[in-house]
C-alpha cells in the first residue's frame, strides 16, 4: 500500500487509511508515537497518559505535600510604588 505526504498548513501529512488504523486499533484524536530507525518512521499507538489531579500537580511542583505549602498572602493589592515612564491611569 502506497500514501502520498502533502502539505498540510506549514507541515506536511500522511493520510493513512482506515483498514490499517483499525488493524492495529488507532482511531481519530488517538495519540501516536513516531519513530525515526534509519531511513523509516514507525507508528505505534502511545501509551495512554495518566492526568494528574491538582493536588498531585502542586505536590510535584513544591517538592512537598500539600498540607507543608503555605498560602499566598490574602491580601491581593501590592503597591509597586509610583507610576514611571508613560504609563497611563
Amino acid at each position: 500500500m502506497y500514501a502520498t505526504v502533502q502539505k498540510w498548513g506549514n507541515s506536511q501529512g500522511l493520510r493513512i487509511p482506515k483498514v490499517l488504523l483499525d488493524a492495529i486499533g488507532i482511531g481519530e484524536n488517538d495519540r501516536v508515537e513516531l519513530i525515526q530507525i534509519d531511513d523509516s518512521i514507525s507508528i505505534r499507538k502511545a501509551s495512554p497518559v495518566k492526568h494528574r489531579s491538582l493536588e498531585e500537580r502542586l505536590t510535584a511542583f513544591y517538592g512537598k505535600p500539600l498540607e507543608e505549602i503555605g498560602r499566598i498572602s490574602d491580601d491581593p493589592e501590592f503597591d509597586w510604588g509610583a507610576p514611571k515612564g508613560s504609563e497611563v491611569w
